[in-house]
C-alpha cells in the first residue's frame, strides 16, 4: 500500500481548497462580470450554475482524487488508462498559468512597496506601463528582463517553492492556516473603510441594482457558468490533487458545498468593496460610477491607485492592506496550481518531492522570466486568454464527458462520496454533470472558438496570436499526450482500496 501524504485535518484541507478557489480574479474579475451582466439580477445565474455546476464538479473532483489517492494523470489512468492523457493534459495548463501568475504576484508584492510612498504618482497609467513595466512598443517584442518585476519574482518563487518543500501538512497546510485568515481580515478593513467613503452608497447601488432584462440573454447565464468555473480552481488537477491527501473518512460533500460557498461569500465582499470604492472614485471625479468602471489588470494597478491617492486618510496604509491582499490571494492559488505538477511527477516517475519540487517548481521559475521582460505584459495576456478559454474550459468539457458518458463512472463515484459523507447525493448531481455542464460548457467552448477565429484576440497581430496564444494552448494539449507514452511502474494503477484487499 503506497505511503502517501495526508492533511493534519480537515478544516486544513478546506482552507487550502478554498485558497486555492479564492485568487486574483474573485477581487479584480467577479465585481465587474456582475455589474455588466445585470447588477444584481446576475446573482440568480449565478447561484444557479454554482448549484448546477460548481458544486457538483468540485464533488466529483473531491471524489476521484479520494477514490484514485493520486495525482490527476494517476487517478484519471486508474478510472480510465486509455485517459491518462487528460490528467497530463490538465497538469500541463496548470504549469503554463504558474509560469506567469507568479508574475502578476509579484507586481503586487512590488506594489506593496510603492504604496509606502505613493510611488505611481498622479498618474498609475502611466507609471505602471512606463515607469514599472518598461512596456515594449509593439506586442512579441521581447526586450531585456525589468529588474523591477525581477527581483519580486525570485521572492515569489522563494515563498512558493519554500513552501511546497515542507510538503503537504507542515508547508502547504500550514502556509494556509496563515495566509487565508489574514487575507480575510485585512479585506475585511478595506471593506469596511470603503464603506464609509463619500459615494460609496452610489457605487452599491450600481453594484445590486437588478437589470432583469439581461436576465433572457444567453450570454448573461454563460458569463455566470464561466465565472463560477474559473474561480473554483475546477478543470486543471487542483481539486483531485488535494482531495487525493485526505484520509479514508472525509465528508466529501460537505467539504464541496464549504469550499463553494466560501469562495462565493469572498466573491461577493469582494464586489461590495471594489463597488464601494469606485462609488467614491465617481464621487470624487463628479462622473457616474459607469465611466470608472474596470476589471482585470487596470482595476488593481491603475484604477485602484488612483482611488487610494484620493483617500482622506491613512492612504499608504490601505495601499499596503489592499496589494497585499492581492499577494496573498495569488500565493495560495499559485501554490495549489504547482502542487498539481509536482505530484504529478512523484507519482509517475518516483522521485523524492524534493526533487520533484527543484525540477518541476524550478522550470516554472525560469521561463516565467520571459513575463518579466519588457514585452512580458503581451506574453502573459495572450497566454492568459487562451489558455483559460482553451484549456481549462476544454478539460473541463472533456472531463465530465469522459466521467459521465464515456467510461459511465458517475453512479459509482457517487455510491463512493455518499458512503464517505453526511449529505448524500441523489439523481440531482448525475443530470448537472451528464447533461446541464456539457451543455454549458460545450456552447462556451464553440462561442469561444468562433469568437477567436472572428477577430484576434486583444486586436493582437496574427502572428503574435499565434505563437503566444493559439500554439500555447495546442502545446499544452500535446504535452499531455507525450507524458502518457511513459510507463508506470508495475501496480502503479492498481487502485489503493483494491491493494487493501489483496493484503487483507
Amino acid at each position: 500500500m503506497e505511503n502517501r501524504p495526508q492533511w493534519g485535518t480537515r478544516a486544513g484541507f478546506i482552507l487550502a481548497a478554498v485558497g486555492s478557489a479564492v485568487g486574483l480574479g474573485n477581487i479584480w474579475r467577479f465585481p465587474a462580470v456582475a455589474y455588466e451582466n445585470g447588477g444584481g439580477a446576475f446573482f440568480l445565474p449565478y447561484l444557479f450554475a454554482l448549484l448546477t455546476a460548481g458544486i457538483p464538479l468540485l464533488i466529483l473532483e473531491f471524489t476521484l482524487g479520494h477514490k484514485y489517492k493520486g495525482s490527476a494523470p494517476l487517478s484519471i489512468a486508474r478510472l480510465s488508462k486509455k485517459s491518462e492523457w487528460l490528467g497530463w493534459w490538465q497538469l500541463a495548463i496548470s504549469f503554463v498559468i504558474s509560469t506567469y501568475y507568479a508574475v502578476i504576484i509579484a507586481w503586487a508584492f512590488s506594489y506593496s512597496k510603492f504604496s509606502l510612498s505613493l510611488a505611481w504618482g498622479k498618474e498609475p497609467g502611466d507609471f505602471l506601463f512606463g515607469d514599472f513595466l518598461h512596456l515594449a512598443e509593439k506586442p512579441g517584442q521581447i526586450g531585456g528582463v525589468v529588474p523591477g518585476v525581477f527581483i519580486p519574482l525570485v521572492l515569489v518563487w522563494i515563498v512558493t517553492l519554500g513552501v511546497l518543500f515542507k510538503g503537504v501538512k507542515k508547508g502547504i497546510e500550514l502556509a494556509n492556516k496563515v495566509m487565508i485568515p489574514t487575507l480575510v481580515v485585512l479585506f475585511l478593513i478595506i471593506v469596511v473603510r470603503a464603506l464609509t467613503l463619500d459615494g460609496a452608497a452610489q457605487g452599491l447601488d450600481a453594484f445590486f441594482k437588478p437589470d432583469w432584462s439581461k436576465i433572457a440573454s444567453p450570454k448573461v447565464w454563460v458569463a455566470a457558468y464561466g465565472q463560477i468555473f474559473f474561480s473554483l480552481s475546477i478543470g486543471f488537477a487542483i481539486m483531485i490533487t488535494y482531495s487525493s491527501y485526505l484520509p479514508k473518512k472525509t465528508d466529501l460533500t460537505n467539504s464541496a458545498f464549504i469550499t463553494g460557498f466560501a469562495n462565493s461569500g469572498f466573491e461577493l465582499l469582494a464586489g461590495i468593496g471594489v463597488f464601494s470604492a469606485l462609488g467614491f472614485m465617481a464621487a470624487q471625479q463628479g462622473v457616474p460610477v459607469s465611466e470608472v468602471v474596470s476589471a482585470g489588470v487596470g482595476l488593481a494597478f491603475v484604477v485602484f491607485p488612483q482611488i487610494i491617492n484620493e483617500f482622506p486618510a491613512f492612504n499608504e496604509f490601505f495601499g499596503v492592506a489592499f496589494f497585499l491582499c492581492l499577494s496573498l490571494a495569488g500565493l495560495t492559488s499559485l501554490i495549489s496550481i504547482v502542487e498539481t505538477y509536482i505530484a504529478g511527477v512523484q507519482d509517475k516517475f518516483k522521485v523524492s518531492r524534493n526533487k520533484a519540487v527543484a525540477f518541476g517548481g524550478g522550470i516554472s521559475a525560469l521561463l516565467s522570466i520571459l513575463f518579466a521582460t519588457n514585452g512580458g505584459l503581451y506574453f502573459l495576456d495572450a497566454a492568459d486568454n487562451f489558455i483559460n478559454q482553451f484549456g481549462i474550459v476544454v478539460a473541463g468539457f472533456v472531463e465530465v464527458v469522459l466521467v459521465a458518458w464515456v467510461v459511465k463512472e458517475l453512479k459509482n463515484l457517487q455510491a463512493h462520496a455518499n458512503s464517505v459523507s453526511d449529505v448524500r447525493l441523489g439523481s440531482w448531481w448525475r443530470i448537472c454533470l451528464s447533461i446541464i455542464t456539457p451543455i454549458v460548457l460545450g456552447y462556451m467552448m464553440i462561442q469561444n472558438f468562433i469568437t477567436n477565429i472572428k477577430e484576434n484576440y486583444g486586436g493582437y497581430p496574427t502572428g503574435f496570436v499565434i505563437s503566444s496564444g493559439w500554439l500555447v494552448a495546442a502545446g499544452a494539449l500535446v504535452v499531455g499526450i507525450l507524458f502518457m507514452l511513459f510507463k508506470w511502474d508495475k501496480n502503479a494503477l492498481t487502485v489503493p482500496s483494491e491493494q487493501e484487499k489483496e493484503v487483507s
